[in-house]
């Protein structure tokens, strides 16, 4: 069973509605799905209620379990805390913090701001992520993410070894943007032996991990 916490709808960048990705998610193995479009203070409340919308709507009739979500995008590292907080009164029960991945001009500060907050979940494809930063993660029960997606991979092998020696927990993403990213049990596993995981490491972030999360969010 496939757990994957980093999505994108058309409601973002993505090119599939919620529910359409979801459904095609459910039939390629998932068992959890997190709508988490990209979001900053004008679109936040929007993207966040139109998913918890449409998962209320698949949660009445089909067994994958959706999960309400936002991924913060490029926004002041000083806003972070508040918005992720904007985040979870809205509804959003996963908060993702677009990392600063090497691909992209991420504000410098916003992996420090992610792990320090309270209200946030994962931060995702953190790029060079500092050992200060993740174990801060650790301390703060902020899961770091291996990304499967094309050049925020890169930095893949970095983010784990730090997590592993600061004690941060790990999750393999999607980060889907179309149907054809959504993962599959095998090549989620590809990618995290691309990160240097042992088999019993792999095993926790797939699902010792994912687990982990659902528990945390309730």
């Amino acid at each position: 069973m496939v757990y994957d916490f980093h999505t994108h709808t058309l409601l973002s960048d993505g090119e599939l509605g919620a529910v359409e990705l979801i459904r095609r998610a459910e039939v390629e193995g998932y068992g959890v799905i997190a709508i988490t479009d990209h979001a900053a203070a004008g679109n936040l409340e929007c993207v966040v209620e139109a998913a918890v919308r449409d998962c209320e709507l698949v949660r009445r009739f089909w067994k994958i379990q959706a999960i309400p979500g936002a991924e913060l995008t490029h926004v002041p590292p000083e806003a972070i805390d508040e918005l992720a907080k904007r985040a979870r009164q809205a509804g959003a029960k996963i908060v993702v913090v677009h990392g600063e991945t090497i691909a992209e001009p991420v504000p410098p500060g916003t992996n420090l701001a992610a792990v320090k907050s309270s209200n946030v979940d994962i931060l995702a494809h953190p790029g060079l992520i500092l050992p200060e930063e993740a174990a801060l993660a650790a301390k703060n029960g902020i899961f770091l993410e291996l990304s499967a997606r094309g050049c925020h991979c890169l930095c893949n092998g970095r983010v784990a070894r730090l997590a592993l020696e600061a004690g941060a927990k790990l999750l393999v993403d999607s980060d889907a943007h179309a149907s054809g990213d959504l993962l599959n049990e095998a090549f989620q596993t590809k990618v995290a032996q691309g990160a240097g995981l042992s088999a019993q490491e792999i095993e926790k972030a797939l699902r010792s991990n994912p687990k982990a999360l659902l528990e945390k969010i309730g």
